[in-house]
C-alpha cells in the first residue's frame, strides 16, 4: 500500500512539473451574451485541454513556449480556432454563434418540469453523475440527492439495487427514458440490474419530488425519474474506462463516436462489461451491456435511432440475513445451491423524431419496443408434489407426496407503442402550451419450469407447472399550458387523462386459476404559480395523482374485493434561488393518500400475503438544499429533510398456530408510521481543490430509523445510520490523450455496520403461558470500508 500511494505521489509530481505557463480566458453565447458552462477548450498539438466552469471561465494550463492554435467548442454552436503566443498575459474571450439546429432537449422537454414550472425538481448533467460512476447502479448515484435511501441486495450497489425518495418505493416512482416509460407495466417495478453501466450513456436525468408534471407510464405516486440517453458530439472520439474494487469488481467500458459527419449525420456506440462478488457470500454479479445510437440533424428536423441491451446474471441474496447473524456473520447467504441465480436479459429499440414548424411550433414523436426474457433457478427442498399439479408417487408400498426439486420462474414479455407530444409558444412568449400522449401495450408470459426432481414420476424436463398470460393497455392524453401574466408571475396548469385495460388469464405459480379483467379511468389535474425575481423563483402548486394495483393485488386474489385504486394529493411550494457563489432550495410538501395500499399481514384462502386499501395516509415534510462556493479551492453542499409519514388507522394481522385449528389475530392501530419512511434524512459533500485538475470530495450520509412494517415498533425496525465517503478525482491532458482521469471511491470509510432494507414478520406459536408471539427480521446488509478505482481515458 505504501509503494502505491508513492507511486501516485510521483505522478501527480510529474505532470505538476510539465506545467510552465497558462492561458486564461471565458467563453460567451455571441447572442445573448451568456455564459457557455462545459465548452471544450483545446490547444492542437499539444494534447492539452480543459472546460469551462459554471461562469463560462477557463484555465488553460501546463502549455510550452510557443506559438499555438486554440480550439473551442460547444454543443450546437459553431466551433472557432484562434492563434496564441504563449507565454501571454491576455485573458482570451471567445464568443461562439448557435448553430441552427433542432434542440434534442426537447425529446423529454414535455414531460419534464423547466424552471418556471411549480413543482419540486432537480436536474443532475452527465459531469456530475460520471463523477461518481465507477461500475456501481443508478440508485447508487443518486444517493446523495434530496431524501433519497438507497441499498443493495448483494450489499456493494453492483446487482439489484433500489432507491426510495421521500420514504415512496421504486414501484411508485415512475422512470422515463426519451419519455418512453421503463416502468414494468405489471408490477411497476424498475429493476436496474437489467441495465448495467446505463449511467455511461445517460446524458442527464431531473427528479420531480412528489406528483411533478405528467408523464407516460406507470403513476407518479411519490417522484419521477426522467432519463435523456446521449446527444449528439461535434467531434469523432473514443473514451475507455477501466475500474477495480473490492470484492474482485471489475468495469470496461468503450464508447466512441463519429462527431458530426457532413454537419448532418452522427453515431456513437458503448460496450461495458461489470462482474463482482459481491459483499454477501456467492452473490455474484455478471453484467453487460451496450448503446448504440445513431441520427440526423437537420435544421428542423432531427431523427435518431437508440438500440441499448443489459444481460445480467446474478446468484441470488433477496433472502436476507437473519436477525441472530446480524453480529456474528454478516455476508452470510441463505442460499447455497450452486445455480441459484437470476438470469435475464432486455432489448431496447426507440425511434424517435423531434421537428419545428415555423418559429411557433415543436413536435415530438417516438415508437418504441421492448423485449425482456429471463428466469430465476431455485433448488426446493422437499416440496410437496402437490405445489405442482403433480400426483403422488406410488413406489412399492411407500406413496410419496414430496421430493427435491429444481424449478425455473419465467417471463417472457413485449411492450411497444408510441409517444408524442405538440409543442406551440407564442410570438410574445406569453403562452406555452404543450399536447401530449401515448398509447403502450404489454404482452406478457409468465411460466414456471421444473428442470428436475430426484423423484420424478410421470413427469419430463421443461413440464411447465404454471402458466399464464397479462396484457396491458395503458393510454394518456395531457395538456399542459403556462401562462406568463405579467413579467416573472406565470400561471400553470396540467390536465392528464388516463386509461388503462388490464387482462390475465391462465394458472398462476400456486396453481389457482387467474382469469380476470379490470378498467380504470383516471383524471390526474395540476395547477400552481410560480414567480420569477431576479435568480430567484417562489412556487406553490397543487396535484392529483391516480394509481392502479399491481399484477400481485390480483392474481393473489383477496378475501373480499380486488382492491381500489390509490388516490394522491400532493401540494408543494418551494424557493429555487441563487445569490453570487450560493445556490440554494427549500421547499414544503404534503402528500395526502387516499386508499394507499400496504401490507397488513392478512392472507388469501392459500396462504399468501395481500395488500389492502387504508382509508387515510400522509406525508409532510420540508426539504432544504444548497451548495456554496467559498473559494475557487473550497466548496460546500448539502440537503436535509424532515418530515412525518403517518397511517391514520389500519389493523394488522398475526398467524396464530397456538390454536388447533389456524386462524389470524386482528390487531388494530392508530397513527403509526409508514413503513421504510425516516423521519431524518440528509447528506453533506465538501469538495476541496488543492491544485489544478485535482478534487478531493468528503461526502456524508445520514438516514433516521425506519420501520419494517407498518406498527411503528422498534423491535421491527432499522436502525439510523451514518456512512462517509471519499472521493479524489485528478485529470490530466497528457499528449496523445483528451483526456485522462484517475477517480479513487472509498465507500464507508469508517466501516459503519449498517442495513438500509429488511423485512418482518410475526406468528404466534404455543408457550408455557398459552402462546408466545415469536417476531423475525431479515436485513440486507451493506458492505464496511470498500474501494473502487477508475482510469477514463478520451482520445
Amino acid at each position: 500500500m505504501k509503494n502505491l500511494w508513492l507511486c501516485l505521489a510521483f505522478c501527480l509530481t510529474t505532470f505538476a512539473a510539465h506545467a510552465q505557463y497558462q492561458v486564461k480566458g471565458s467563453v460567451w453565447d455571441q447572442a445573448t451574451n451568456s455564459p457557455l458552462i462545459g465548452a471544450s477548450i483545446w490547444a492542437e498539438g499539444t494534447g492539452r485541454g480543459t472546460v469551462t466552469d459554471m461562469n463560462g471561465k477557463f484555465v488553460l494550463s501546463k502549455l510550452p513556449e510557443g506559438t499555438w492554435m486554440i480550439r473551442v467548442s460547444y454543443l450546437g454552436y459553431e466551433s472557432i480556432t484562434q492563434e496564441i503566443s504563449i507565454p501571454s498575459s491576455e485573458e482570451l474571450i471567445f464568443k461562439l454563434q448557435s448553430k441552427e439546429f433542432v434542440s434534442e432537449e426537447f425529446i423529454v422537454s414535455a414531460t419534464r418540469a423547466s424552471e418556471t414550472t411549480p413543482t419540486t425538481f432537480q436536474t443532475i448533467d452527465k459531469a456530475e453523475l460520471a463523477k461518481r460512476n465507477l461500475g456501481q447502479d443508478i440508485p447508487l448515484l443518486l444517493n446523495f440527492t434530496p431524501s433519497v435511501v438507497s441499498h443493495s441486495d448483494a450489499g456493494a450497489g453492483i446487482g439489484y439495487t433500489g432507491i426510495r425518495i421521500r420514504g415512496t418505493d421504486q414501484t411508485r416512482i415512475n422512470v422515463t427514458i426519451n419519455g418512453i416509460p421503463l416502468n414494468d407495466a405489471e408490477s411497476h417495478g424498475v429493476f436496474w440490474v437489467n441495465m448495467p453501466d446505463f449511467a455511461s450513456s445517460v446524458d442527464n436525468v431531473q427528479i420531480q419530488r412528489g406528483v411533478g408534471t405528467s408523464t407516460n407510464g406507470a403513476a407518479t405516486f411519490g417522484a419521477s425519474l426522467n432519463f435523456q440517453t446521449d446527444t449528439r458530439q461535434e467531434e469523432a472520439y473514443a473514451q475507455i474506462d477501466n475500474g477495480f474494487g473490492s470484492f474482485n469488481t471489475w468495469r470496461h467500458t468503450v464508447k466512441a463516436g463519429t462527431g458530426l459527419l457532413n454537419g448532418r449525420f452522427a453515431v456513437d456506440a458503448r460496450l461495458s462489461k461489470i462482474t463482482t462478488d459481491g459483499y454477501v457470500d456467492r452473490a455474484f454479479s455478471d453484467l453487460g451491456s451496450y448503446f448504440l445510437t445513431g441520427g440526423y440533424y437537420g435544421e428542423n428536423h432531427v431523427v435518431k435511432l437508440n438500440v441499448f441491451s443489459g444481460k445480467e446474471q446474478t446468484y441470488q441474496s433477496w433472502w436476507g440475513l437473519p436477525e441472530a447473524l446480524l453480529e456474528t456473520d454478516r455476508t452470510n447467504n441463505y442460499y447455497t445451491y450452486d445455480n441459484e441465480t437470476d438470469n435475464y436479459q432486455q432489448d431496447h429499440y426507440q425511434l424517435i423524431y423531434t421537428g419545428k414548424i415555423g418559429s411557433n411550433w415543436k413536435t415530438n414523436l417516438a415508437l418504441h419496443y421492448t423485449y425482456g426474457r429471463g428466469y430465476y433457478e431455485q433448488y426446493r427442498e422437499d416440496d410437496d408434489f402437490a405445489s405442482y399439479g403433480l400426483a403422488p408417487v406410488q413406489i412399492g408400498d411407500e406413496l410419496i407426496e414430496s421430493t427435491d426439486i429444481i424449478r425455473r420462474r419465467w417471463l417472457d414479455n413485449d411492450f411497444f407503442g408510441f409517444v408524442g407530444s405538440v409543442n406551440y409558444i407564442s410570438d410574445n412568449g406569453q403562452w406555452d402550451l404543450v399536447l401530449g400522449g401515448g398509447a403502450n401495450r404489454y404482452d406478457g408470459d409468465h411460466f414456471g419450469e421444473i428442470i428436475w426432481a430426484r423423484i420424478a414420476g410421470n413427469t419430463d424436463i421443461r413440464d411447465r407447472y404454471y402458466d399464464n398470460n397479462a396484457i396491458k393497455d395503458d393510454r394518456n392524453i395531457y395538456a399542459k399550458a403556462t401562462y406568463e401574466l405579467k413579467p416573472g408571475l406565470n400561471l400553470f396548469g396540467d390536465l392528464q387523462l388516463r386509461g388503462i385495460n388490464y387482462t390475465f388469464f391462465g394458472v398462476n405459480d400456486d396453481q389457482r386459476i387467474v382469469d380476470g379483467e379490470e378498467n380504470y379511468t383516471f383524471f390526474n389535474p395540476k395547477f400552481g404559480i410560480s414567480y420569477e425575481k431576479g435568480k430567484n423563483t417562489w412556487y406553490a402548486s397543487y396535484a392529483v395523482a391516480n394509481r392502479e394495483p399491481v399484477r400481485s393485488d390480483f392474481t393473489d386474489n383477496p378475501i373480499t374485493e380486488v382492491p381500489r385504486p390509490e388516490r394522491l394529493n400532493n401540494i408543494e411550494a418551494g424557493l429555487r434561488a441563487r445569490s453570487g457563489n450560493f445556490t440554494y432550495n427549500a421547499n414544503f410538501y404534503y402528500m395526502d393518500y387516499k386508499d394507499q395500499l400496504i401490507l397488513t399481514g392478512q392472507i388469501n384462502d392459500v396462504g399468501a400475503y395481500i395488500r389492502e386499501n387504508v382509508a387515510s395516509s400522509y406525508r409532510a415534510g420540508i426539504e432544504l438544499d444548497g451548495d456554496y462556493q467559498v473559494s475557487q479551492t473550497w466548496t460546500f453542499g448539502g440537503n436535509i429533510a424532515f418530515s412525518q409519514n403517518k397511517i391514520d388507522a389500519f389493523t394488522e394481522y398475526i398467524d396464530d398456530y397456538s390454536v388447533e385449528e389456524f386462524r389470524q389475530e386482528a390487531i388494530n392501530y392508530n397513527d403509526t408510521d409508514i413503513a421504510f419512511s425516516p423521519n431524518v434524512v440528509g447528506s453533506a459533500i465538501i469538495e476541496f481543490k488543492p491544485i489544478q485538475n485535482l478534487s478531493i470530495n468528503w461526502m456524508s450520509k445520514y438516514v433516521g430509523r425506519q420501520f419494517l412494517d407498518n406498527t411503528s415498533n422498534e423491535d421491527r425496525s432499522l436502525d439510523a445510520f451514518f456512512t462517509n465517503d471519499l472521493r479524489i478525482s485528478y485529470s490530466a491532458q497528457p499528449k496523445y490523450f483528451k483526456n485522462l482521469e484517475i477517480n479513487l471511491l472509498i465507500n464507508n470509510i469508517f466501516n459503519e455496520l449498517y442495513e438500509p432494507n429488511g423485512y418482518t414478520f410475526s406468528y404466534f406459536i404455543p408457550g408455557d403461558t398459552g402462546r408466545e408471539l415469536i417476531t423475525e427480521n431479515y436485513y440486507y446488509p451493506q458492505a464496511g470500508t470498500n474501494f473502487l478505482l477508475g482510469v477514463s481515458m478520451r482520445f
